[in-house]
Formats: C-alpha cells, sequence, structure tokens
C-alpha cells in the first residue's frame, strides 16, 4: 500500500490545477479539513494543500493552453528526463517536459498511448507528499483504459511496474506495484473504460486518485452541498470497502475510499 517510502514507480504527490484556486481550495477545505498555503512568489501561483500541517497534494492555476480542471497522480522517477524518453519510444508523448522547480526536485507531465496523462516527480529537496495512505490523504489511484494489455505493458517498459489478477465478488481487477515489491506494495489498479459505465459515459482514458475517508457518504453528501457532483455514489464492495466518485464543482474528478475487508 502507499506509505511516504516512496521508490522509483510509486505514486508520491498529485495536485489539481483549475480555473479558480481560491474556490477549489475553499471546496476541499470544507470537505476534508485541508488547508492551503501559497509556494511563495516564485511558485507561478502553485500552492500547498495541507492536513494537520503534512502535504497532502498541491493547487496549479491553469493555464490558457492546458485540459479542463483535473488532478494529476505523479510516480517517483530517479531521473525524469529518462523516464519521458522512455514514454516517447513506448509511443507514449510528453505533454508538459522535465522542468526543474528550484531545488525542490524536476517534473514533468507524460501520457501513455491512450492518452491517459501522468506525471513524475524526481525528487530533490522534496521527496513528495507528508501524508499518504490515511484518511483524508491519497490511498490509491486507478487508471481507466481502453487496453489493459497494452497499459500494462507500457507502464511495465517505462516504470518498471508489475500487474496482478486479484479475484473479487463480480469479476477480475488488475491491480498495479512498483517493480519487484510484490503484491503487497500494490498501490493502484487498471480497469476497462468499456467495462465502467460511470467512468465510460463521459470520459476519455484517465487516472483517478482516491482520497481515504472515514465516511464516504458524508464525504459525498458534502461534496454535493458545496456545488460538486456525485458521479457514482456511495457503493460497498466486498472485500475492498466503500467508495464514491466525485467532481469538484469545476470538474476535477477524484475518489474517495474507506478501505474495509468486511465490508458487504
Amino acid at each position: 500500500m502507499l506509505t511516504t517510502r516512496f521508490v522509483d514507480g510509486a505514486p508520491c504527490w498529485i495536485d489539481v490545477t483549475t480555473p479558480d484556486p481560491e474556490g477549489a481550495a475553499s471546496f476541499y477545505r470544507a470537505l476534508f479539513g485541508w488547508t492551503y498555503r501559497s509556494a511563495g512568489p516564485e511558485g507561478g501561483g502553485y500552492g500547498f494543500l495541507e492536513r494537520a500541517g503534512r502535504i497532502v497534494a498541491g493547487c496549479a492555476p491553469l493555464t490558457g493552453d492546458q485540459d479542463p480542471a483535473a488532478w494529476t497522480v505523479y510516480v517517483r522517477s530517479s531521473d525524469a528526463d529518462a523516464t519521458a524518453d522512455a514514454v516517447r519510444k513506448a509511443r507514449g508523448s510528453v505533454p508538459a517536459p522535465p522542468v526543474t522547480v528550484g531545488e525542490q526536485g524536476r517534473s514533468a507531465v507524460l501520457a501513455d498511448p491512450m492518452g491517459a496523462a501522468f506525471g513524475v516527480w524526481q525528487p530533490g529537496r522534496r521527496a513528495g507528499l507528508e501524508s499518504v495512505g490515511e484518511a483524508g490523504s491519497l490511498c490509491w489511484a486507478e487508471l481507466y483504459t481502453p487496453d489493459i494489455a497494452r497499459a500494462a505493458a507500457f507502464y511495465h517498459a517505462v516504470l518498471g511496474w508489475e500487474t496482478s489478477a486479484v479475484s473479487f465478488p463480480g469479476g477480475v481487477y488488475t491491480s498495479v506495484s512498483p517493480q519487484e515489491t510484490g503484491e503487497e506494495s500494490a498501490f493502484g489498479g487498471m480497469v476497462p473504460l468499456a467495462d465502467d459505465p460511470v467512468e465510460a459515459a463521459e470520459s476519455r482514458p484517465h487516472w483517478l486518485p482516491y482520497i481515504g475517508a472515514e465516511d464516504p457518504d458524508a464525504v459525498a453528501a458534502r461534496a454535493a452541498e458545496l456545488g460538486g457532483r456525485v458521479r457514482m455514489p456511495p457503493t460497498s464492495i466486498p472485500g475492498v470497502g466503500r467508495l464514491a466518485r466525485l467532481e469538484d464543482p469545476y470538474g476535477a474528478r477524484f475518489a474517495v475510499l474507506r478501505g474495509d475487508p468486511r465490508e458487504t
């Protein structure tokens, strides 16, 4: 599962790009208790979302040439430039080439051959998020793709990911873990886009971050009250937990999860 002992290939950062950083910060503060802290005058409008004084996400203003509001999942890389080159070689794309972020690290936004965008972070002074795997922070990441086999081959070639078929009531799930760390280190999964009516109805391939929540029902209700949208109402999945898929008032999609193997 996700921990702050980040290894290459593991998610280490998430951020939301939005046309209204102040409004988004207000929404997530009311939803998760996150507070906003600016990265400073040299941050270009970037800021940090924190819970109990620990960074759980980033927040960035949309620029004119960017896609609509969205959450991005970043994975750790010891060499962002080499990872970008590997993406090109594997027939992906590089929407935002690697750039140095002061002394903090080096960042890039990439995309797989099906068009799902993701980021890479080469740590400098900043290793990554300061809280993951608990309520109010990133706990899982899921790829919705039209071609599981092609996606698995791409991410294995670029990031060394290993995939495993996990059986659960109603089907088989493709879990993902960093190279040679075993299934117990799974941090996310891959879902056939066509098989999921919620995601397939109005989506292109994408990554969806899950935020831990002690009460997904209350979070979903509150999101709707705050002007967000409940894309999939709270649902229990045996052996997984209770989850809901949501959208903030600006269109950025995310999910919440209370993991509980006893959930029915």
